[in-house]
């Protein structure tokens, strides 16, 4: 790994850090306000709006403006943002709505941030598979321990000390980060032959994921998923405290458990890649997910709950290590931007669905309810999986994105028609 490799994972583990804190506490947060399945739906929903609104935008973005100035612009405004909910805490001004104003910046500012991420590391380290998913596995592995293990627990506690304390922590988490990525190296960005406009760029970005099966699949993969998980997100908290018993303090180790196995299953990914294959371990992933959200809906105890949420956490890492490295490995660099975030547009564009929809089933059914229909859609993906990205369509989609090249070259670009 280049130099440059270790001040990205230490501003990602970093700003992690602070992303769990408020992962725990703003449903927290949400709760001192209301008890409404429905407005707590509206806070979750909002921090991914800005992909269903400007997903493809954002990527055509990404691919035109320098890819590390983007990312430290967005820590630094987004530390900025979270001073306006911490002062607003201190006066006892908090309310659903600013909540889910707050949520719906922080999204749009992750939204740039994350995409200029993903196009930047084939950038900065190549495009050899193996390569990608080791720095996948670190990325992912510190984000799991820190927004998960480190994170809720973290949040929970600085709660105590007053409803601004946790939102102050998150802005200085994004502060530190914006720093480490500005003394990033440069890298050459790659430029399209043809200057084309905005809309014609994103265009052909969506395109390009849309006409291939194998990046189709991956992109699927994710969408269903997050319907899946903001079911059980956005109900959760209300769950746990109503069905469990669970203090704040026990949500916050609730969490923690979830990403205890999502930390196992980061690191075990490449070794599942290279033994089932990465089309097969994608399926299995999702098989693992639906029956351990299956376990979380009968848990008859907190204990039990953990284990179910540490399982699925496992089958969450290991998909966020493969997916993502797969994709870095076989798109061209001057259409990572857009093939990246058209392909999380889908994933995040699916998850207000999944808010509303545990909002919807806990108000007229029983809490418990959107747990099972989270579990029977995550079942129901394993066959998508297995057709869309199959291993013999993984390995053939590598072999045509030929040979790999080493940090700050590019390879050699095939017309859009001939790369699919």
């Amino acid at each position: 790994m280049p130099t440059g490799f270790g001040r990205l994972w230490t501003a990602q583990t970093v700003s992690s850090l602070g992303d769990g804190v408020s992962h725990a506490a703003l449903p927290l947060l949400a709760l001192t306000l209301t008890r409404e399945p429905m407005a707590l739906a509206v806070v979750t929903a909002a921090g991914t709006l800005p992909w269903l609104l400007f997903g493809v935008l954002g990527g055509a973005l990404v691919d035109r403006w320098d890819r590390r100035r983007t990312m430290w612009v967005m820590d630094a405004a987004r530390a900025a943002l979270l001073v306006i909910p911490a002062a607003a805490a201190l006066l006892d001004a908090l309310s659903i709505p600013l909540l889910a104003a707050v949520a719906f910046l922080l999204g749009l500012g992750g939204l740039l941030f994350d995409t200029a991420a993903t196009a930047y590391l084939p950038d900065l380290l190549g495009r050899e598979p193996a390569l990608l998913e080791r720095a996948n596995s670190r990325l992912r592995g510190a984000q799991t321990a820190m927004s998960g293990f480190a994170g809720p627990p973290a949040g929970s506690a600085l709660l105590a000390l007053g409803r601004a304390a946790p939102l102050l922590a998150d802005g200085v988490s994004f502060l530190l980060s914006a720093l480490l990525v500005r003394s990033l190296p440069a890298v050459p960005r790659p430029v399209p032959e043809v200057h084309e406009s905005l809309l014609r760029q994103a265009r052909a970005g969506a395109s390009y994921v849309f006409r291939d099966r194998v990046l189709l699949g991956l992109a699927l993969r994710p969408a269903v998923g997050n319907v899946a998980f903001l079911v059980v997100e956005t109900v959760l908290a209300l769950f746990a405290h109503e069905r469990l018993g669970i203090d704040t303090y026990g949500f916050g180790l609730l969490l923690t458990a979830e990403a205890t196995g999502g930390l196992l299953g980061a690191g075990i990914a490449s070794r599942l890649g290279r033994r089932l294959g990465t089309g097969t371990a994608l399926t299995c992933t999702a098989a693992v997910e639906g029956l351990a959200i299956l376990g979380l809906a009968g848990a008859p105890n907190p204990y039990v709950a953990g284990l179910a949420l540490a399982v699925c956490g496992a089958g969450m890492g290991a998909t966020m290590v493969l997916g993502p490295s797969l994709r870095q490995a076989i798109v061209p660099a001057h259409l990572m931007g857009r093939v990246a975030s058209t392909s999380r547009m889908l994933a995040m564009c699916a998850a207000p669905i999944g808010a509303f929809l545990g909002g919807w089933l806990a108000t007229g059914y029983d809490i418990r309810t959107p747990l099972y229909a989270a579990a029977v859609l995550l079942l129901a993906m394993t066959a998508v999986t297995a057709s869309m990205t199959s291993n013999r369509r993984v390995e053939a989609a590598l072999r045509a994105a030929g040979p790999t090249v080493g940090p700050g070259h590019r390879e050699s670009e095939k017309p859009l028609q001939d790369s699919l």
